[in-house]
């Protein structure tokens, strides 16, 4: 067998390994519903740090899920909630309530590299992707805060809208729990994403505290969970655009 072909198999068997890692991590922590308390601490590069507070439910699988998130405070925020249905084979679909104006309006996709009011995170970081909406690499093994991690590139299959041209994720071997994103737009590192205080929670493992780093802005937004419940009953109603206007 020639070395060449040796190289190509090779690198097959390292793609297919990268994808399968994934695909373990997604069904390890995959839960029919979620429910927690959201506080969210933001950390502007001028000084001025802001808190905000919401009331976050998912249904569904992974990739195929809906998410409702409402603010709870401050009062300029309050009842300001985003509905999310993600898809499989392409973006989510997503619809903002704003009470003040007592209407919703779709987040077109242009605009889901914009920051989610005030914090650091987009719209799209606030999606799922299912795995065969992307391409995996497997980059090394790679100790993240002392725990060896599996390095795994994601880019998105051709035809596929995103913000980032990549994805560099570490994933913890031991529990197949990712702990850090290293998200990058036109190649350029833009934000990163680093799960923290990572627990079992009614026996799925989970991030109690989430850090994204904005890298252009030097802002950060800190997410901590409280009272994260899972396979907890949720009516399909919750999801919908007439439960998102009545503020249920």
């Amino acid at each position: 067998m020639s070395k060449l072909l040796i190289f190509a198999i090779t690198i097959v068997a390292m793609a297919q390994d990268a994808r399968q890692i994934v695909e373990e991590s997604q069904k390890r922590h995959r839960s029919n519903s979620q429910q927690y308390e959201g506080v969210l601490q933001v950390f502007n590069p001028n000084g001025k740090n802001s808190e905000k507070r919401w009331q976050f439910f998912r249904t569904g699988n992974y990739g195929e899920s809906k998410a409702l998130l409402r603010f709870v405070s401050p009062p300029e925020v309050k009842g300001v909630a985003l509905l999310i249905v993600n898809h499989t084979d392409r973006a989510s679909d997503q619809w903002m309530w704003l009470p003040e104006l007592q209407r919703d309006r779709r987040v077109a996709l242009q605009d889901r590299s914009t920051r989610f009011f005030g914090t650091d995170f987009s719209y799209e970081d606030l999606e799922e992707r299912d795995v065969n909406q992307s391409d995996f690499t497997m980059l090394g093994e790679e100790a993240m805060n002392g725990q060896p991690c599996w390095k795994i590139q994601s880019v998105p299959k051709k035809g596929k809208t995103s913000q980032y041209n990549k994805i560099v994720m570490w994933v913890r071997k031991d529990i197949y729990f990712p702990v850090q994103y290293d998200l990058y737009a036109k190649d350029q590192l833009v934000r990163k994403l680093n799960y923290k205080r990572v627990e079992k929670v009614s026996g799925v493992w989970s991030a109690l505290e989430m850090e994204m780093l904005d890298l252009k802005r030097k802002g950060r937004t800190v997410l901590r969970s409280d009272k994260l419940q899972y396979n907890v009953p949720l009516k399909d109603e919750l999801f919908t655009l007439q439960s998102l206007r009545r503020g249920e």
